[in-house]
């Protein structure tokens, strides 16, 4: 994935001078991080050397699942012990896993095949793909997955659309993908655009981040139309915006390359925000990505964006405290 680690850093690059400002207005509520709210559970556990994590995610058990751009692998970690071995075998190179949402019956596992242009479907027990769907153009990037009732939802970092995969009752997912073409507001860079994926409050639209929009701003998009809008964060910008966490009204954005996560409380439309907290620590955050939540902690994989990747680089995940 040396295009991905390419262009990330290509955007950490360009919008540095306008980030360093949102260090003012938070200053007085940022906070270093705590991941003591369960106890003797770590706070930190490691991956295999070489893993390249980018997505996690967790179900209502206590085991996170995390993706590997390098093979498309998923690996499975005890949060209560922190050791974990892969479920899933990845297609290999060039077939990665970016972001991932395990089903709420923990039967299914949805995955963002980035630069392949597959959105696939695995069987969360067994870890074999059911299902595998190629989308896009030549310069698409399927980056991060929300699940709603009906539907998996996938950004495109290259293309101004979202992905739609129908979900039946069961959760079963359909035989085809519909590409939804973005509109209103929705603005395209000629680069890394579309990042995270989250659902509003009320759960009646979906939340994109957009890396271009006035320097880095929050998409509320009706899954009805496509069309978008920008939720009114004051003064937060987020550039380096990634994986979103939505916890009640609590919208966890990690900004990857500040190595930080804006907390913003939203209103139940999710039309607008404010910015309350911010989460910070110096020491264990090395390019967090994205984030899911136990408990009252929140896990995020350090994907280390800043050197290059080798067999032997260390990953790990790291534990938070909620805001």
């Amino acid at each position: 994935m040396k295009r991905s680690f390419a262009r990330r850093e290509l955007l950490g690059t360009a919008a540095a001078v306008g980030a360093a400002a949102l260090l003012g207005p938070l200053a007085g509520s940022a906070r270093a991080a705590d991941g003591s709210a369960e106890g003797p559970w770590p706070t930190r556990f490691l991956l295999p050397n070489g893993f390249q994590p980018e997505g996690i995610t967790i179900g209502r058990s206590p085991y996170a699942y995390l993706g590997s751009l390098g093979t498309g692998d998923v690996y499975r970690a005890s949060l209560a012990t922190g050791r974990g071995r892969i479920v899933s075998k990845g297609p290999g190179t060039g077939h990665s896993v970016a972001g991932l949402k395990i089903d709420r019956h923990e039967r299914r596992l949805f995955l963002s095949g980035g630069f392949s242009r597959e959105i696939r479907v695995a069987d969360a027990r067994s870890g074999e793909i059911v299902r595998n769907f190629p989308v896009g153009a030549a310069n698409s990037m399927v980056n991060d997955v929300i699940l709603t009732p009906d539907a998996a939802w996938f950004t495109d970092s290259f293309q101004p659309q979202l992905y739609r995969l129908p979900l039946d009752l069961r959760g079963e997912p359909g035989r085809a993908v519909e590409t939804v073409p973005l509109g209103g507001a929705w603005e395209q860079g000629t680069d890394f655009t579309a990042n995270g994926i989250e659902r509003t409050p009320d759960g009646c639209a979906l939340l994109v981040v957009n890396t271009v929009v006035e320097g880095g701003s929050l998409m509320r998009v009706d899954p009805r139309t496509a069309t978008a809008r920008r939720v009114d964060l004051g003064d937060l910008r987020i550039p380096f915006g990634d994986g979103l966490l939505l916890l009640g009204r609590h919208l966890y954005i990690v900004q990857q390359q500040r190595n930080q996560i804006d907390v913003v409380l939203l209103n139940d439309a999710g039309t607008r925000g404010t910015a309350i907290g911010r989460i910070t620590d110096p020491e264990r955050f090395r390019i967090p990505t994205t984030a899911a939540a136990f408990g009252r902690r929140i896990y995020l994989p350090n994907a280390r964006f800043d050197v290059g990747p080798t067999p032997e680089t260390e990953y790990d995940v790291v534990a938070v405290g909620q805001v």
